[in-house]
């Protein structure tokens, strides 16, 4: 720089405090660690209420966060979650349960079912999320997830989504069907 450009510079600068960080404030508040750790405890936390869903959460299956997941119940053809399990059977429900506490989830999950059921719907897929955690923990709705389908007494079987539905974070449920009144199967 030349001095008269140097000078011109400084005179711009006159008054100008440096900045004591290196960071931008953002106006979004930092997260509560402790808060939002009591707030996790608290949704699995049972609120007194009794359920009779016929779903445990006595014990609980923890999976990991990329687990994938696969069950099929008694007498589930071998070929019929393969078919699944590669995403050749159409679902034709679909549910997401991400945010929701354990008991929202559960009782979510137990309608959504209970509605498949009565609309002898085959297929559905329910996106549980992953709740990848750096300190190690489990993620929880997948874990009640895996464990209350099979419970369920409608549930033949389950296997985690392709990537395209969800992968990891989704499941395909495949469901028992009452033959209807006057239906020809």
């Amino acid at each position: 720089m030349q001095d008269d450009d140097l000078s011109l510079f400084q005179a711009e600068l006159r008054g100008v405090k440096p900045l004591k960080h290196d960071r931008a404030d953002t106006g979004k508040p930092k997260t509560d660690r402790k808060q939002l750790n009591t707030l996790r405890q608290a949704a699995t936390i049972s609120q007194g209420e009794i359920k009779v869903d016929g779903l445990s959460d006595q014990f609980v299956i923890d999976v990991g966060a990329e687990d994938p997941l696969y069950w099929a119940g008694n007498g589930v053809q071998e070929g019929q979650m393969r078919k699944l399990k590669l995403g050749q059977i159409a679902f034709e429900g679909s549910l997401d349960l991400h945010g929701m506490s354990v008991e929202k989830a559960r009782d979510t999950l137990w309608e959504f079912l209970a509605e498949a059921t009565k609309l002898e719907i085959r297929c559905v897929r329910v996106t549980h999320g992953k709740a990848v955690h750096m300190d190690g923990r489990k993620p929880m709705i997948k874990s009640h997830v895996n464990t209350w389908l099979r419970q369920h007494p409608q549930v033949l079987g389950f296997t985690s989504c392709l990537a395209k539905h969800g992968g990891t974070g989704a499941v395909y449920i495949i469901l028992k069907r009452t033959m209807m009144d006057g239906r020809d199967e």
